[in-house]
């Protein structure tokens, strides 16, 4: 199955100059830098100018298209159990 990466995505990546990944979050999909939610080898790579977009193997079982809503909010992104730990990395 084909994503599709909406351009604001795409220019949103490309401006924070690092890689980012689709996890799944406690409110559901989430965009991630890399440094707070590394990506797995059974991630599909997105190639976004010279970077990377990582999506996880369980989101792209119910996925058709990556759209701006989906980046991480920084103010709320560690209320979520499944990422509190990684707090020390950020």
């Amino acid at each position: 199955m084909e994503i599709k990466v909406d351009d604001a995505v795409k220019e949103f990546i490309i401006k924070e100059g690092i890689d980012y990944r689709l996890s799944t979050t406690c409110s559901g999909p989430a965009l991630v830098p890399t440094i707070i939610k590394p990506a797995k080898e059974s991630d599909t790579a997105i190639p976004i100018g010279d970077l990377k977009l990582y999506i996880s193997a369980v989101q792209m079982r119910y996925i058709s298209r990556i759209t701006m809503d989906m980046v991480y909010d920084p103010e709320e992104i560690f209320s979520c159990s499944a990422l509190r730990s990684l707090r020390k990395l950020y």
